[in-house]
């Protein structure tokens, strides 16, 4: 009895101090160790690709579908975009396009502040009035530039300057002879516009449907001439054909008559 304690004693102090097999037990039972875990990493992509999401790591017990991105979300934002403001620059007496964007969210166009002179205007017409109490009188047509504007001008050549509001689109002015060059002018705190050529026009009256009426009248009447000159030349050759068949039938009726004498 006393020899067996002696002998695994002697065996438990050859296993402690044993190197070697201390580091092949370590080893293996590092091996034997569950193995660890890595953490999942998700990538986002953009709103505007395909919005997947992708794992570096697949579980092959759990195979969850990837989360996918509301179509709502797409939509309220290009709901969300601002649209332009309708308004029209050459129409008058309308609501400026600044009071419509606070009302409505919507853009305007680009313009110049108050602290720079204004764009030339466009000139549209030079529209002759036929008809009630300004008969005679000339109206004035434009659109509005892209700037601040408090105010416009015409300016008849070698005439008189008319003042507008800067609600107005068009003007009337006195008549005007043929050739006259009439300008508009938009004006604001800083000055006024430079004279263009989309801004300037001259004034050439529309044809008038009398002159058109007495145009229309003698081109049907030169037309009516050359037709009766026409048919009466074409009766003048049949005429002249008949008359011409008329007398060859005369001179062979009788072959054995001759002015000389009996045969």
């Amino acid at each position: 009895m006393t020899s067996l304690r002696k002998n695994l004693a002697v065996l438990l102090l050859f296993l402690s101090a044993s190197p070697l097999l201390h580091s092949h037990l370590f080893t293996h039972a590092t091996s034997t160790s569950a193995p660890a875990t890595r953490g999942r990493i998700k990538f986002i992509t953009g709103l505007n690709s395909d919005d997947n999401y992708e794992d570096d790591y697949h579980d092959n017990d759990n195979h969850s579908t990837p989360p996918e991105v509301v179509d709502s979300v797409k939509t309220t934002i290009l709901q969300g975009m601002p649209q332009l403001c309708q308004y029209n620059p050459c129409l008058e007496n309308q609501e400026p396009c600044n009071q419509i964007s606070e009302r409505t969210g919507c853009l305007c166009p680009g313009i110049s502040g108050a602290d720079n002179p204004p764009h030339a205007p466009r000139i549209q017409v030079l529209q002759p009035i036929s008809e009630g109490d300004d008969r005679g009188k000339i109206e004035v047509q434009w659109c509005a530039p892209s700037s601040v504007v408090s105010g416009y001008r015409v300016v008849i050549e070698g005439s008189e300057t008319l003042e507008f509001e800067e609600i107005s689109r068009r003007g009337l002015v006195v008549s005007l002879e043929v050739g006259t060059k009439v300008c508009v002018e938009a004006v604001n705190s800083a000055g006024h516009s430079t004279p263009s050529d989309f801004s300037c026009k001259r004034y050439n009256p529309p044809e008038s449907s009398d002159h058109n009426l007495l145009a229309g009248v003698i081109g049907g009447g030169v037309s009516l001439l050359l037709l009766l000159i026409i048919a009466a030349v074409i009766l003048w050759k049949y005429q002249m054909r008949k008359k011409a068949k008329r007398d060859s039938a005369d001179g062979l009726g009788n072959p054995s008559y001759s002015t000389e004498g009996t045969l």
